[in-house]
């Protein structure tokens, strides 16, 4: 409209002024955390400290690996970082999607997967797709081994449970990231599945019940690994009370929903 104000413009014109003002460090770092429900944006610098607000996007159903890359390749660009890291949520290894987790779902989590869908994000090369689209020395890992670069202390053994839409988990030794396996789908006993007991589903239907199960499953991989500390970080982890795993006998640490994006300034 001529002569009208464009609120949505203005809006994004002033987010990328304060994106170029944050990246103008030659070590500012641009951090992306995929999530089954919602995508996290912010730069960092070498340390992992912000140096901008956080930004949200709800994650857009039906994902395609092609839409995945154009949107982070619009806002990595918009960011002025020449360095990218983000977290996948998903099995992930040397580059490659393994298993896409909820993103092979076509109407977000709930819905059923659709195979092909799932076949298109099978072994798709999510990295080189993100260098090639944006020019940038971009590096992918799974989101939880991404939250635990930004929760571990890099002593003893570290377990790290993400709590959000479903639980992730990573394991670092001695400030190592580990190969462990990827829990999400993997059934328990009671046959549901690890994402199914512990996802925001299951605290929103009996927070009680899933506070139960969570000190359960604390305590199982503390014994399974022989961990001296655990994180958790995700959405979820700020609903968490530590003292609640007092007779645990390890420290429980809580990291909070940012304890990713922090962690990719690791990744370089």
């Amino acid at each position: 409209m001529t002569g009208g104000y464009d609120r949505a413009g203005s809006a994004a014109n002033k987010y990328d002024a304060r994106m170029a003002s944050a990246s103008e460090s030659t070590d500012a770092i641009f951090a992306v955390d995929v999530g089954a429900t919602n995508i996290k944006f912010a730069v960092v610098d070498a340390d992992g400290a912000f140096l901008n607000p956080v930004r949200r996007r709800a994650t857009p159903y039906p994902l395609s690996p092609a839409r995945l890359v154009r949107l982070i390749t619009s806002r990595a660009t918009r960011s002025g970082c020449t360095r990218v890291g983000v977290g996948f949520p998903g099995k992930f290894s040397e580059g490659r999607v393994i298993a896409p987790g909820n993103l092979a779902r076509p109407g977000g989590v709930g819905t059923d997967v659709d195979p092909e869908l799932d076949g298109e994000w099978r072994g798709f090369a999510l990295q080189d797709a993100l260098r090639a689209a944006t020019n940038l020395d971009v590096r992918v890992v799974n989101d939880a081994t991404l939250a635990a670069l930004g929760s571990c202390t890099g002593v003893g053994v570290e377990v790290v449970l993400t709590l959000g839409t479903g639980l992730g988990l990573a394991l670092v030794v001695n400030g190592v990231p580990t190969p462990v396996r990827d829990v999400g789908a993997e059934v328990r006993a009671d046959g549901r599945t690890y994402d199914q007991t512990f996802g925001e589903a299951a605290r929103a239907l009996d927070e009680v019940r899933w506070r139960d199960d969570l000190g359960g499953v604390i305590a199982s991989f503390v014994a399974e690994f022989d961990a001296g500390t655990v994180h958790l970080a995700g959405g979820n982890a700020r609903r968490v009370d530590p003292t609640w795993f007092a007779s645990l006998g390890v420290p429980v640490v809580i990291e909070g929903n940012e304890a990713s994006l922090r962690g990719a300034a690791r990744l370089f």
